[in-house]
């Protein structure tokens, strides 16, 4: 009986020792300098970091992992799982001023996981001895670079007494609402959400034996939930090949992901919404006419609302190289589910459904919704009204709760929030269900996702979605980045203002638009904020407060590549945006 990961990786590395398990491409260029680490020594190098945490007592606490990207980090982290240590996946804190955000959410999970080791690269622990006036934290806490851990560590390995409600790691949240909570998933979480990505994107015996086991190409954080569930452990969960590299080298050049597809020919790979947008800018005849895209199966996109504009394009573009529309492959899931949730089907295009002809987007096809496709197996998902915990029908938007055996143990340390998210009860259904935070509904069984809960924005009594107001935004005018403006509302009172008090007067809450603009469109910026206003007054009937265009990369994200809405505005209230030009309602 499989148990764990552990048992899986110790069978692939007993059946085949010899095959690949990643590859890793250090420049991000795949005729460039490649590691490979197989299923043997994969196998061996998890051991002897488990035998180092286990010979000093370590079993059963947290360890916190500071790794730079690369394969490193999966031998910690199997190691740790091969230890019956808890893993704490982190950001390490590196470039200018040692990063003072990663710095800080460091020194937060460090506290709140109560970590007794970490592990991380050499250079991480090297740099971390010199932080100790920054980080005092650190003391008593044990530090390793898991490079130099002998390989003969491996033999005093003793297999750990895991169950299926054993802790694996904790996966703290990205905070795009709330600060990071670490959610606790166990060993049988993780089983199960393998099966379920497994299940949903045709990962079959029969598909991988006919790719010859080359499943992904990945370059998403290993450090979040979407890179490290998705890419990385399904690829020991199925005995595959990974194809990894570094998010910093795709943000560099965004046509390395395409290349590295086309090089490896994998079934599977994707990231959120803006990275199909930047694979778009970069898009020219030349790297088209290099690239064969038709062994590219399941496009997944997930993470951040998916736009039917943004499929549209990607689809048409690529087809030259290959790529089929049928491979587009929206998802949903969230770390407090272990990861995926709903998926669509193979082979099939996604599924639109077009704006309301009475709504604010109607007639405007690339404003359809998005369907992020149907439950995994033994999954449920229902649509509810949170304060009468009633299930709405087909159509009604609501609250997703989602139940099933891949929903996390809870949240770590922090009962009442365990208790308010991961102990609902739906009348009609036995059973406890996990309140996601996030707003949809269902249509003939599949999910579409329409917000956050808590981002809702109400104005005279009606309810407005971010991501509405945000689309009417980009579609208004060509110079907004897709996938970089934020929406929300203020109080009258709030914020900034034209400097001569026109808004000291109002009352109620009103709606404020945060967008990234492109450099050279910094010369049309007034005319921009017409376009802007009037688009949303024409499709939405409302007077927006406030429109800031800022700077590109200035909108704050989570690190999976959700606008942090609740940051963006309280970076408008306190004056604090990388404004290029600024115009208040007078």
């Amino acid at each position: 009986m499989v148990r764990s990961l552990v048992d899986l990786l110790t069978t692939h590395a007993s059946h085949h020792p010899d095959r690949t398990a990643y590859r890793y491409l250090v420049t991000g260029d795949a005729d460039g300098e490649i590691q490979e680490i197989s299923y043997g020594r994969l196998a061996a190098r998890s051991r002897a970091v488990a035998a180092w945490l286990q010979e000093r007592g370590l079993a059963g606490t947290r360890a916190m992992l500071l790794y730079p990207p690369g394969l490193e980090f999966i031998c910690g982290y199997l190691g740790c799982l091969a230890a019956g240590v808890v893993a704490v996946p982190g950001v390490p804190p590196q470039g200018r001023a040692q990063n003072h955000r990663a710095l800080t959410r460091m020194k937060r999970l460090i506290a709140d996981a109560d970590a007794k080791v970490i592990l991380g690269g050499r250079e991480v622990i090297s740099a971390l001895s010199g932080m100790a006036e920054h980080l005092p934290e650190l003391a008593g806490i044990t530090c390793v670079a898991t490079e130099d851990i002998p390989d003969e560590a491996a033999a005093a390995w003793c297999e750990p007494d895991l169950t299926a409600d054993s802790v694996a790691f904790l996966q703290y949240t990205s905070g795009s609402t709330s600060a990071p909570r670490g959610v606790m998933v166990t060993h049988g979480n993780l089983l199960d959400n393998e099966r379920v990505i497994s299940e949903r994107m045709g990962h079959t015996e029969d598909v991988i034996a006919e790719y010859d086991h080359e499943m992904f190409v990945s370059w998403l954080p290993m450090y979040h939930d979407m890179g490290l569930i998705g890419p990385v452990l399904n690829t020991v969960h199925l005995g595959a090949t990974a194809t990894l590299f570094s998010p910093l080298h795709f943000l560099q050049q965004p046509q390395r992901w395409l290349t590295a597809i086309s090089r490896y020919r994998p079934h599977t790979s994707g990231g959120p919404n803006f990275a199909y947008e930047l694979c778009l800018k970069h898009a020219t005849p030349g790297l088209l006419d290099d690239l064969g895209l038709s062994s590219w199966r399941v496009a997944f996109s997930g993470a951040e609302p998916v736009r039917a504009a943004t499929l549209r394009r990607f689809a048409d573009t690529f087809a030259p190289a290959g790529f089929r529309r049928e491979a587009l492959y929206p998802c949903y899931g969230l770390a407090e589910a272990t990861l995926m949730v709903t998926g669509s089907a193979v082979h099939t295009p996604p599924t639109l459904l077009q704006a309301p002809e009475s709504g604010p987007h109607a007639g405007q096809s690339d404003a359809a919704s998005v369907s992020c496709g149907r439950p995994g197996p033994d999954i449920t998902v229902a649509v509810a009204d949170p304060e009468r915990r009633e299930e709405l029908p087909d159509g009604e938007v609501g609250e997703i709760w989602v139940r099933g055996a891949s929903v996390a143990k809870g949240y770590w340390r922090n009962a009442l929030a365990t208790r308010e998210t991961f102990r609902a009860t739906l009348t009609g259904h036995d059973g406890r269900f996990l309140r996601t935070g996030d707003l949809g509904f269902l249509r003939d069984g599949e999910l579409f996702v329409t917000g956050r809960l808590k981002d809702l924005i109400v104005i005279d009594g009606r309810n407005h979605y971010p991501q509405d107001l945000e689309l009417t935004a980009e579609m208004a005018h060509p110079a907004l980045r897709p996938g970089c403006t934020a929406a929300f509302s203020v109080d009258g009172g709030d914020g900034a203002s034209d400097g001569d008090g026109a808004n000291g007067g109002a009352h109620g809450e009103q709606p404020v638009i945060v967008a990234e603009i492109a450099p050279d469109a910094v010369s049309e910026a007034e005319k921009i904020i017409d376009v802007i206003r009037s688009g949303i007054g024409d499709a939405h009937g409302l007077a927006v407060r406030d429109v800031v265009l800022v700077q590109p990369g200035t909108i704050p994200k989570t690190s999976s590549g959700k606008i942090q809405r609740r940051a963006s505005r309280t970076a408008y209230v306190d004056g604090t945006l990388a404004v290029i030009t600024a115009y208040s309602q007078s």
